[in-house]
């Protein structure tokens, strides 16, 4: 893959892609809106939506950097019995496992020193887990598929993908940790 470094090449493969994330985070805005009543009743639910939105898609970002640099030294395959994929998409998950409960925890501790709790500490740690896990699973299945799609149309995934897995993320991130907020609570 060649690669042309000119302002009208870099725009003409972006623009259309940063067009489509902010409406896609607009989205987020107005799905965060919905739940306004309920993170004002709850301030530590109101704690954990940056910080859930933010490690999804830092944990999306990191496997995308690394699909990038196997896309660019010829080494990524998209087959299913890749273990190099495969063991990719696993670190992500293992990484979601080891630090969305400290997430739930110093939320739970931080809102409790500074503005009181109405969510027990066993409450909270099973909204940031399970949140976090169906996140990292929609990050990883998001990942990949955008890589292949760059990788599909010749675009630079350095350019295309982690853009669009943070700012995915930040809408999943927002839909899924109300989605679980609603089934736990």
């Amino acid at each position: 893959m060649s690669t042309d470094w000119t302002v009208r090449a870099i725009t003409r493969a972006m623009l259309p892609v940063l067009l489509a994330l902010t409406i896609v985070e607009v989205g987020s805005g107005l799905v965060l809106g919905q739940f306004e009543a309920q993170l004002l009743q709850y301030p530590t639910l109101l704690a954990l939506v940056p910080v859930t939105i933010g490690t999804a898609g830092n944990l999306g970002s990191i496997l995308a950097a690394r699909l990038s640099t196997s896309f660019h030294l010829g080494t990524l395959s998209f087959d299913p019995t890749d273990e190099h994929l495969a063991g990719n998409a696993v670190a992500t998950l293992a990484l979601a496992v080891s630090i969305f409960p400290l997430v739930g925890i110093g939320a739970w501790g931080l809102t409790a020193v500074f503005s009181g709790v109405r969510l027990g500490p066993g409450t909270v740690l099973a909204v940031a887990l399970t949140s976090g896990i169906a996140l990292a699973v929609l990050a990883v299945a998001v990942t990949l598929s955008v890589t292949y799609v760059a990788y599909r149309l010749s675009l630079d995934p350095d350019d295309v993908v982690i853009p669009v897995v943070t700012n995915t993320c930040d809408v999943l991130g927002v839909v899924v940790l109300f989605a679980t907020v609603q089934v736990l609570l």
